[in-house]
């Protein structure tokens, strides 16, 4: 089975800290590289506006990847603390081809 690849966009709001949204994607981060299925969690900050995050998760299935949405940490940091923050988001999805 394919790994599969996520991309996520992420664009605090312009009354919000973007500073405390990047504490929580750390805590999500940390978390997220625990899971079985997880191959990589990696969080970047655009150089040419700090409110633009962008996400790159890869799991090593698509199921390991929908796993993922039902944790607390997912549930807690993500849908409870960060999305509350956001003014945008969007996220694309990939099989990973070799």
């Amino acid at each position: 089975m394919a790994q599969f690849q996520v991309i996520a966009h992420h664009r605090v709001a312009g009354d919000r800290d973007p500073d405390e949204v990047l504490g929580l994607y750390a805590r999500l981060a940390a978390a997220t590289r625990e899971e079985p299925g997880n191959v990589s969690f990696d969080v970047y900050r655009r150089l040419e506006d700090d409110r633009a995050f962008v996400i790159l998760e890869r799991y090593a299935s698509r199921d390991a990847a929908a796993a993922h949405e039902r944790t607390p940490h997912f549930q807690e940091l993500l849908l409870g603390q960060v999305v509350p923050l956001l003014e945008k988001r969007w996220r694309e999805s990939y099989d990973v081809t070799d």
